[in-house]
């Protein structure tokens, strides 16, 4: 009879803690958001059309001077209303210069910046963002992983604007673990199905937020993916999609923001 006792409670702590887990994503094993940097027209004609066709939502990280952003702003303005998310990535895309850097120009170097230019140029793209879609919650995501301007974290007087902000550190964390002002991201530089396939795979197994961040989809930027990875990365993501909730960066933000507040004991 003990036995039988102590082999009922195992199985209820099992239970729970899987039924647990499995609440935390909407009853799902985990959450996956796929995001896309700096407004180039790879996005616009190489990933939209995929995404669109497989019916999964992501988020559009706007850098607001872009050249694609200038020269085809309707298209820009119609992700919004097929149920993307546009988020925030500056206006100019600033970075911090220097050894390794040789690319940002020198009024585009985070150095030569003040918090205040930076909140300025930011809100800025807040309010452009919200003529295109009308929106006024919103997400950003830092240029370059670029948290700092001198010793200041900026995005500290900036935390009333925005749900959350995304970072570039490659980690996944648990619901709980989560800092939605720095939350962390799998950026993909020309890697190839299988190892994107171990982050979802790995995201299932540990029931953790993954975040996967795109640039260049079949050119158009240096960090880039190819055509057939990005396709089938996509698919396969879809195909586990009973275990997987897909959503806008903002969509989860706002479901972990709950869950943290909810149970924050």
């Amino acid at each position: 009879m003990k036995k039988c006792f102590i082999v009922s409670g195992l199985f209820l702590l099992l239970t729970t803690k899987t039924i647990a887990q499995t609440n935390q994503w909407n009853g799902k094993k985990c959450a996956v958001v796929l995001t896309y940097d700096d407004a180039i027209d790879q996005h616009l004609d190489n990933a939209v059309p995929l995404l669109d066709s497989l019916k999964l939502k992501a988020t559009f990280y706007v850098t607001a001077f872009s050249t694609s952003v200038q020269t085809r702003l309707n298209d820009w303005k119609k992700l919004a209303t097929n149920g993307h998310e546009l988020g925030n990535h500056t206006l100019f895309h600033p970075c911090v210069g220097g050894a390794g850097r040789e690319w940002v120009s020198k009024q585009n170097d985070l150095r030569n910046y003040s918090v205040r230019r930076m909140e300025n140029e930011v809100g800025m793209t807040n309010l452009f963002l919200q003529a295109l879609d009308g929106k006024q919650k919103r997400t950003f995501a830092f240029t370059c992983g670029d948290m700092k301007i001198d010793d200041s974290l900026f995005i500290n007087g900036m935390k009333n604007d925005f749900v959350a902000a995304r970072a570039v550190r490659n980690e996944m964390h648990k619901i709980n673990e989560i800092d939605l002002y720095n939350v962390d991201c799998y950026m993909v530089n020309n890697h190839s199905l299988e190892q994107m396939k171990e982050w979802v795979d790995k995201a299932m197994q540990t029931n953790s937020l993954l975040v996967i961040l795109f640039h260049g989809v079949g050119g158009g930027n240096g960090l880039d993916v190819s055509l057939s990875a990005h396709r089938d990365i996509l698919k396969y993501i879809k195909q586990h999609e009973k275990d997987i909730y897909v959503a806008p960066m903002l969509e989860i933000a706002e479901h972990i923001k709950t869950y943290q507040l909810v149970n924050k004991n």
